[in-house]
């Protein structure tokens, strides 16, 4: 059973790579504009998500968050530049439900209260991805989140203890990155057919 987590692991760690390389791609050519809100929240929540699963026996299937966690800051630094310009209300308040979800998090002192409020602060933080991904599907990679939903799929196989601790996080972040992928690839499909 060891190595069967060994080797979801691995691929866990390969797709959370993988995943990146057409989003830096795109972000130099221009199309992929990151939303600088959505980036610093994941940033975070990667990086200290991946020390509670730690703690709470994870065990290697933390190795894509500590890879998310490094990329994500990259991507959202980049987004300082290129980054999406238009900033909604709504963005705005869910990067501050966010922070309050986050802040929780760091005072709680409750390993599942801790994963339920960074969990919570993820759901905020992705809203104005999700956004711009509908309204502007051209300036987000939809491949990047449907290969970063395969890396949480991996890593929920790989994971050595099974628990709301250390399961819940990444289900939903796997849930959520397919949302977005699904949602650029349709919306794109019918912006082509609108414009036919």
């Amino acid at each position: 059973m060891e190595i069967f987590r060994v080797v979801f692991a691995g691929l866990s760690s390969v797709l959370s790579i993988l995943c990146f390389i057409p989003y830096f791609r795109d972000i130099f050519r221009g199309t992929t504009k990151p939303h600088r809100y959505t980036w610093f929240i994941w940033a975070t929540l990667q990086a200290i998500v991946a020390k509670a699963m730690w703690n709470g026996g994870a065990g290697i299937a933390i190795a894509s968050s500590v890879i998310g966690a490094v990329l994500c800051a990259a991507i959202f630094l980049l987004s300082l530049r290129y980054g999406a310009d238009h900033i909604t209300r709504f963005d705005t308040i869910s990067l501050a439900g966010a922070l309050a979800a986050l802040a929780a998090y760091l005072f709680l002192h409750d390993p599942l209260l801790s994963v339920a409020f960074a969990t919570l602060t993820d759901f905020m933080g992705t809203l104005p991805t999700l956004r711009k991904s509908y309204w502007e599907p051209g300036t987000e990679t939809a491949s990047t989140h449907l290969l970063s939903a395969g890396a949480g799929a991996a890593a929920l196989a790989a994971l050595g203890t099974w628990s709301l601790v250390t399961a819940l996080y990444v289900a939903t972040v796997t849930v959520l990155d397919s949302a977005t992928g699904m949602i650029v690839v349709l919306r794109r499909r019918q912006q082509r057919k609108v414009a036919r």
